[in-house]
């Protein structure tokens, strides 16, 4: 949880006050964008009072930038479990998408969020899919070392199964929940474990 420059919290009152700022910075811009989201909503929403705002927040673009690190942030700790605990790359992957529509699922105002970031904070914007994408390269060529797939993996295939999961999530996740979020990874892992498979 980043609050601005000089104003991370101290203490556990602290650090509670921060999360729910953000949470309720979430719903704010997630039911109003950015534009026509206001602090004093923020506020309202966290069930705080506005100084207590301004202790951690300079201005409703820095809590906006906060926000979109937090929730990039989320989706990672969300999801990393699940791949850590698959028995190998084609099951990680598999495992992460299921986890990912999971959540978009209980978070459907992440994708408004992160759209608005392009033009309220393009910085946040780029670095959100960046790190995501170099997660997915990094975890693509720990495989590729070990032999589970193919060894030419590159940052071309990591950019195309984030770019896939991004709009299976908008499909499955925010438009409609019509499908079982286990068949939707079942039917993309059956395509990366033939997309993917060992050199022969």
């Amino acid at each position: 949880m980043a609050a601005s420059e000089g104003k991370a919290p101290r203490t556990a009152r602290g650090r509670r006050t921060l999360r729910a700022i953000l949470d309720a910075a979430a719903a704010e811009f997630g039911e109003k964008g950015f534009h026509d989201g206001s602090i004093s909503g923020i506020t309202r929403r966290a069930g705080v009072a506005l100084g207590s705002f301004y202790t951690y927040f300079d201005s409703k673009d820095a809590v906006f930038r906060a926000l979109v690190r937090d929730m990039s942030e989320q989706v990672r700790e969300y999801v990393a479990p699940a791949i850590r605990a698959a028995p190998e790359q084609i099951a990680a992957e598999r495992a992460g998408l299921e986890q990912f529509i999971g959540f978009v699922r209980r978070h459907k105002e992440i994708y408004r969020i992160i759209d608005e970031a392009e033009f309220v904070d393009p910085a946040s914007f780029r670095l959100h899919y960046a790190t995501t994408a170099d997660r997915i390269e990094t975890r693509l060529k720990a495989a590729a070392a070990r032999g589970e797939i193919r060894s030419d993996v590159s940052e071309v295939h990591a950019w195309a199964i984030m770019g896939m999961n991004v709009f299976l999530g908008l499909r499955y996740g925010v438009w409609s929940e019509d499908a079982p979020t286990d068949e939707i990874a079942d039917t993309i892992a059956q395509m990366l474990a033939r997309g993917l498979a060992a050199d022969s």
